[in-house]
């Protein structure tokens, strides 16, 4: 790792450190015969992420339908300066799941003099390009890339910075998680980032039927194609058999509980097989693949004081489609 004597001679983009918590794969074999094992068949979401599931959701981020990319950067953009004025000069920012990193460079912009950028993600080699591409934007910036499941334990890196440490996690990915996992997940950073730190939420709303489930299954059939490519993932990988043309894409919205709920659902009677075992489906049967749960201000407020922390301020675009929470711990 480089001190703070190194700063100067690092080349251009080089980062200050680079932190390898990576866990081990996850076993695609072992979930898919554990899920098509169950009686309400199911796969983790997780595994629609391969090379060409992540670029098919870059595609769905840039849909028409698809709102919640565009409309957060909105929020980020139109409320950088407040957001900044109530995190403070020197801040170290933490962001969970980081990607490519283009989000953060709207706080960075309007923060006073800030410290240091920690990038956390699963991808080895995504994380580093991000945090590499961050670093040369911002060269005075102390950045230290993470390899790890932030869902885990591990040790962040060090606020040396004098301001406060500052989680950000925006797309939503929240609602990913049941709202018992995620008031889990929240408890556990309360005890991670500690008193005095804050953390920056982005959370979809609840709104229409019509508006969220266009939004998972859009007319131009991408998020199709991407629940489809977890299929195709376990044909390539694993030696599979599905037939992609007997599984239709299906996105329902369930008003009362909040949750769009995401099923590839059989379309006939069939049957695929894996290794020696055979698994069966009925016409109409469906495979779960994902759900994305969706929180009014004052659900997901009361979730985050459950978990430890205290709502500050909360921004939403003209249309409430979308929200911005910034959160104290304690």
């Amino acid at each position: 790792m480089l001190d703070c004597a190194d700063f100067e001679a690092r080349a251009p983009g080089d980062i200050a450190a680079f932190h390898d918590h990576e866990p081990p794969p996850a076993d695609f074999h072992a979930a898919v015969i554990d899920g098509l094992s169950r009686s309400a068949k199911a796969i983790p979401c997780r595994f629609l992420y391969d090379d060409r599931g992540s670029a098919l959701f870059d595609r769905i981020c840039e849909l028409p339908e698809y709102y919640p990319t565009r409309t957060e950067m909105g929020i980020l953009r139109d409320h950088a300066a407040e957001i900044a004025a109530a995190i403070g000069p020197d801040a170290q920012l933490i962001e969970l799941g980081s990607g490519s990193c283009d989000k953060v460079g709207l706080l960075i912009d309007a923060l006073e003099n800030p410290w240091g950028y920690a990038p956390i993600d699963i991808s080895h080699d995504h994380l580093l390009a991000g945090a590499r591409r961050v670093q040369a934007r911002y060269p005075r910036l102390w950045v230290e890339a993470v390899c790890a499941d932030y869902a885990m334990q591990f040790d962040l890196p060090p606020n040396a910075g004098g301001g406060k440490r500052v989680a950000f996690y925006p797309g939503s990915t929240i609602g990913n998680l049941p709202p018992e996992d995620a008031l889990r997940f929240l408890s556990m950073w309360t005890e991670r980032l500690r008193t005095g730190s804050l953390m920056i939420v982005g959370v979809d709303l609840r709104k229409s039927k019509l508006i969220l489930e266009a939004a998972y299954d859009d007319a131009q059939g991408v998020t199709a194609q991407f629940s489809l490519n977890l299929l195709a993932r376990a044909n390539r990988e694993l030696g599979m058999n599905f037939d992609l043309r007997q599984f239709e894409h299906r996105a329902v919205y369930d008003a009362d509980r909040g949750r769009v709920r995401i099923d590839l659902v059989s379309l006939c009677m069939q049957e695929v097989r894996l290794d020696r075992q055979i698994f069966s489906f009925a016409a109409g049967e469906a495979l779960h693949v994902e759900d994305s749960w969706k929180y009014s201000i004052g659900d997901f407020q009361a979730l985050a004081r459950g978990a430890g922390f205290r709502p500050l301020e909360v921004w939403t675009d003209a249309r409430n489609l979308f929200s911005v929470h910034l959160l104290a711990v304690g």
